[in-house]
């Protein structure tokens, strides 16, 4: 006798719904594991990671005056970080439900940022707003461009498009290190590898005064309904979904699977880039080598907390947003090392994918021959 997963007759669709919920709750209860082996008090650090984000979040705006007064409440800062990954699990979120894996949303990024940042500093005096259109379309060209890569490699040569976006990532890493060292230094940066300033043109508007939510919400926003729309009510997004579903019967169907490795490694690699272009605007405002911020890989995570659905995109980016936050919090008020957040992180994907995959299958004792 001995274990194996047997497929289950009919997987539950409710359950399908909770997982998210349940690998959270799973995550946080091995999350007090870690911390009481690390010597934490686990109820504090689990109020330190998961509820202090908030606390110091909410926001009170008075109207103008003779008009009342109003509560307006919003997390900002959680939001800021959840909009690149927003923008980046999106886009995921489409590859992977087509069956292609785009494992280097972070070099896209990488590259977005340098293509727009390109635009920026070639514009040193720009003042008009206007100056964001050609700038956001240059990250956009430059993640698709990365992502083009791994696509013309996998339908050329039949490669694996995880090794090669992956490794690509490297690239784009020590191609941003080289260029902001070299060509792009800041001469007046006292010898720090970044670029110069950005000009105000380049600087991505508010949204709510008195905040740093800007326009990249509503980008990633629209992103994520556009995506929505198009996988759950075109003939393209049938396509990708039969694809990613069954590669025989796409094939019976006549669609063509290197049809669907192109646009989606293309639209994946153009959201990263946009990300990528959008958070050095908004909040870095010059090239530096740490731009990234590991918002690549955490994405993955993002695509599927979110169910490989691009709306789930945008709760899923949230979740992990609120783990960045709480992650620095903990080195501050606890003392935590940095890699601390990665552990978290870790632990909702493996119990997400565990979730998953008791959903489809049950531990059974079967008889060996």
């Amino acid at each position: 006798m001995r274990l194996a997963l047997v497929p289950r007759a009919q997987p539950s669709g409710w359950m399908a719904l909770l997982t998210p919920v349940i690998a959270i709750l799973a995550m946080m209860a091995a999350g007090a594991v870690f911390l009481a082996a690390l010597g934490k008090d686990p109820a504090e650090g689990l109020y330190v990671y998961f509820i202090q984000p908030f606390d110091e979040l909410w926001q009170f705006l008075m109207a103008p005056e003779g008009e009342g007064w109003y509560l307006f409440y919003t997390p900002s800062e959680v939001i800021v970080k959840a909009i690149p990954l927003a923008l980046m699990g999106a886009g995921l979120a489409v590859c992977f439900r087509a069956n292609v894996w785009n494992i280097g949303a972070a070099g896209q990024y990488t590259l977005g940022a340098i293509c727009a940042g390109l635009v920026a500093l070639a514009v040193p005096d720009a003042e008009s707003h206007f100056w964001l259109v050609p700038y956001c379309l240059a990250g956009i060209a430059g993640g698709m461009l990365w992502a083009a890569i791994p696509a013309a490699l996998r339908t050329r040569f039949n490669a694996n498009e995880i090794l090669v976006s992956l490794m690509l990532t490297y690239v784009a890493t020590l191609l941003l290190d080289w260029l902001i060292r070299g060509p792009l230094r800041d001469p007046q940066g006292y010898g720090f590898p970044q670029s110069r300033d950005f000009s105000e043109g380049f600087v991505m508007p508010v949204l709510v005064e008195t905040t740093r939510l800007h326009w990249g919400l509503v980008l990633a926003v629209a992103a994520a309904l556009v995506l929505w729309v198009m996988m759950s009510r075109t003939m393209s997004g049938f396509r990708l979904r039969v694809t990613g579903a069954s590669p025989r019967a796409a094939g019976f169907a006549g669609f063509s699977p290197a049809g669907a490795v192109w646009f989606t490694l293309l639209v994946s690699g153009g959201l990263a880039g946009l990300a990528g272009a959008v958070e050095v605007s908004a909040n870095v405002r010059q090239l530096q080598p740490d731009i990234a911020a590991g918002y690549g890989f955490t994405a993955i995570i993002v695509a599927f907390l979110g169910r490989l659905n691009p709306l789930g995109a945008l709760p899923g980016a949230l979740v992990l947003a609120v783990s960045y936050i709480g992650g620095e919090n903990a080195e501050i008020f606890l003392k935590l090392p940095k890699n601390a957040t990665a552990v978290f992180q870790g632990m909702l994907l493996l119990f997400l994918l565990a979730a998953d995959t008791l959903i489809r299958y049950r531990i059974a004792l079967v008889r060996t021959a």
